[in-house]
């Protein structure tokens, strides 16, 4: 089953829910099945090497290294 957004009208939150597109969720909140679907947002392309390049040197920055090959860590 998806991944969807919802926002629930009577506790004003939004939650992501597992379920199938014919389901009625409900908040798990306050329990109302009052809940709208929200339109998912994608990634736009071809900005995710940007993304993980900054996520690399913030991770260097910070002395976590886990996420690089060995050859790419300092010695």
């Amino acid at each position: 089953m998806p991944l969807y957004s919802y926002h629930c009208a009577e506790c004003d939150k939004d939650v992501e829910l597992l379920a199938s597109f014919s389901d009625t969720p409900i908040c798990p909140t306050c329990g109302s099945q009052k809940m709208e679907r929200l339109m998912s947002r994608t990634a736009p392309p071809g900005k995710s090497r940007g993304i993980i390049r900054s996520a690399r040197a913030q991770a260097a920055r910070e002395g976590h290294l886990s996420n690089y090959s060995r050859s790419e860590r300092r010695r």
